[in-house]
């Protein structure tokens, strides 16, 4: 039986996860259209809704190229390994507390393990090896160029991004994500305790999910591609399907480490009936994940893209200390207030 809804619960997650990574292309390019003053997608269907179909159907008929002298197997592989991981990371991240169903509780989320953050920081650390394996697959110089830059600057802000976390660890003392998101709704959100911890941690995000300002390793102005330039068709897409799903974890983690995750300040959940609760949850992660996406669109088309010798810069000159300053502040305070 307990298979049996864990199944369910991965069918459910991916199927949705997939389905809004196809809307969220289409919002991305709505949101660009709106701050350049165009129209974007209205062709295919009203307003342009239909247009995710006709993208995956375009990249369904495109032919898959691989060049001459490519690692065939590890070409194929590497998109696999990137959606692979992005996708498990969704198994810990709590989508609300529990509902009740034939009167069985099933926890809203996959996998309910005891250290959480450290499956999350080890799902994150293997996306680094689609991406390489890509570049290196290619034969080719662009590709391998972006491989390598991804590669640098994963390790470069994967340090910061764990140090960062670390405030919230000590002040809610577990590794459980849920256990995390409870201790928020019984006081304060974590952002008021850490928010330099949290500036560290969503920058060390947008570099983690190679999105702009933080763009280097695919950088079409000098790389063509980068690390998926000798990629096509349903390949390509499931690189372009791994960044959007590790966008969303990423914004589901911040919600969840600094935001209350799908608590709500001043509501009671215990005095509602539990699946009334478990609407109003899930309703309200959503939200909050939600605004952290549009956040990472704005972002991305508002500022331009870093010089790599700038980003390097920023990740072991800024991100570094400031994540081992607010680590040493928050080791200061608790022992002050013990």
């Amino acid at each position: 039986m307990i298979a049996i809804v864990a199944l369910i619960k991965i069918i459910v997650v991916v199927l949705v996860v997939l389905g809004t990574v196809a809307y969220l292309v289409l919002l991305e390019r709505k949101v660009s259209a709106y701050m350049q003053d165009r129209i974007g997608p209205n062709r295919v269907g009203p307003k342009g809704l239909f247009q995710p179909f006709a993208d995956i159907l375009k990249l369904v008929l495109k032919e898959l190229i691989v060049p001459e002298n490519a690692n065939g197997f590890i070409h194929a592989l590497a998109p696999v390994i990137s959606i692979t991981v992005a996708i498990s990371a969704l198994a810990v991240i709590p989508f609300g507390n529990y509902i009740v169903i034939g009167g069985q509780k099933i926890n809203l989320m996959i996998a309910n393990v005891n250290i959480g953050v450290l499956y999350i920081l080890a799902m994150s650390s293997l996306g680094v090896y689609g991406i390489t394996l890509s570049g290196w697959a290619s034969n080719s110089k662009y590709s391998l160029l972006g491989g390598l830059r991804s590669s640098a600057q994963m390790i470069s802000y994967e340090l910061s991004l764990g140090l960062s976390i670390i405030g919230v660890l000590m002040i809610d003392r577990t590794l459980q994500l849920d256990k995390i998101v409870t201790a928020q709704g019984s006081g304060l959100w974590n952002i008021v305790y850490q928010p330099i911890g949290f500036l560290v941690f969503i920058t060390a995000a947008f570099a983690e999910t190679n999105r702009l300002p933080f763009d280097l390793p695919e950088a079409e102005p000098e790389l063509v591609g980068g690390y998926h330039t000798e990629y096509s068709g349903m390949r390509w897409g499931l690189f372009f399907l791994s960044e959007y799903t590790s966008m969303i974890v990423s914004s589901a983690l911040i919600v969840t480490l600094y935001f209350g995750g799908w608590s709500l300040p001043f509501v009671d959940y215990s005095a509602m009936s539990p699946n009334i609760a478990a609407v109003l949850q899930i309703i309200t992660f959503l939200v909050k994940t939600g605004i952290f996406i549009f956040i990472y669109m704005w972002i991305r088309w508002t500022l331009p893209r870093f010089r790599y010798d700038q980003l390097m810069n920023v990740g072991w000159k800024i991100m570094l200390p400031l994540a081992i300053l607010n680590l040493v502040g928050t080791g200061a305070v608790l022992l002050a207030v013990k």
